[in-house]
């Protein structure tokens, strides 16, 4: 009868077996959830102002060009 023997891995060795593993899969839903976060909150002035204005190749884009007298508040 064959002898079980266990040999004990280190936490280590298992933390970067397990981010090898994890670690592109969740980088790709990380990044697939943040696009969709800031296209939904685009239209939030907050987001618009603070982060997509300042973006070098699509600040054009999304500044605001509404005259003064247009604007409600």
């Amino acid at each position: 009868m064959a002898r079980v023997s266990f040999q004990a891995t280190s936490p280590a060795y298992f933390a970067s077996t397990l981010a090898r593993r994890w670690g592109p899969t969740l980088g790709i839903w990380g990044v697939g959830a943040g696009t969709a976060a800031l296209f939904l909150l685009s239209v939030t002035p907050v987001v618009k102002t603070g982060l997509l204005v300042n973006v070098p190749m699509l600040g054009n884009y999304y500044e605001d060009k509404t005259p003064a007298s247009d604007k409600p508040f």
